[in-house]
């Protein structure tokens, strides 16, 4: 009997604990002053091309590659948002010829908006990595939101000939930061 009376009484206080309990009041305009800055990093384009790929019958070629739609500046959220945007391009080279490496930011009507070129010497037997990085921001930024698509286009300088047994290749790597605002 004792020990139910022991039960029974540390129950009630219990009981009295939780349905006692501080609180302040709670300001629901605070949403209203809600800022927030979310930073997107995404991979834009991606290829590798082997030496051979710029011969054609035995004659040398400019290749020329089209990364398909850039949908992400077709989207309202993202277009109202976008602050800033950077575009980081990287190109490797390893074979034993420069290129010039052109990107065309095209818009709906294959008008370009933006053009960017990166000079990427010839492979000498050590690294031989050449970046470049493009901000975009107020007027140049209502550019990059135009663009549909990115046309990269690869031109082999004079040099040494190449031929379907020339070794090394040509790595592309591209990428973008985007910097939100939503308030």
């Amino acid at each position: 009997m004792k020990r139910s009376l022991i039960t029974f009484v540390y129950s009630c206080i219990s009981i009295v604990f939780l349905f006692t309990s501080c609180a302040s009041d709670v300001d629901f305009d605070q949403v209203n002053t809600l800022k927030l800055e979310p930073v997107f990093i995404a991979n834009l384009a991606y290829f590798e091309v082997p030496a051979p790929d710029f011969v054609d019958n035995g004659q040398e070629q400019s290749l020329v590659f089209d990364v398909p739609a850039v949908d992400v500046f077709s989207d309202k959220f993202f277009r109202d948002n976008l602050k800033k945007a950077s575009i980081f391009t990287e190109m490797e080279n390893t074979i034993n010829r420069a290129y010039e490496v052109e990107l065309l930011f095209l818009d709906k009507d294959n008008t370009t908006v933006y053009s960017a070129n990166l000079n990427v010497p010839a492979y000498s037997g050590t690294v031989n990595k050449v970046n470049r990085t493009d901000v975009f921001e107020n007027v140049q930024l209502d550019l990059l939101k135009r663009t549909t698509k990115i046309a990269f286009i690869l031109r082999m300088l004079p040099g040494q000939p190449l031929t379907e047994t020339s070794t090394g290749k040509l790595i592309l790597r591209s990428g973008v930061t985007a910097y939100l605002v939503v308030e």
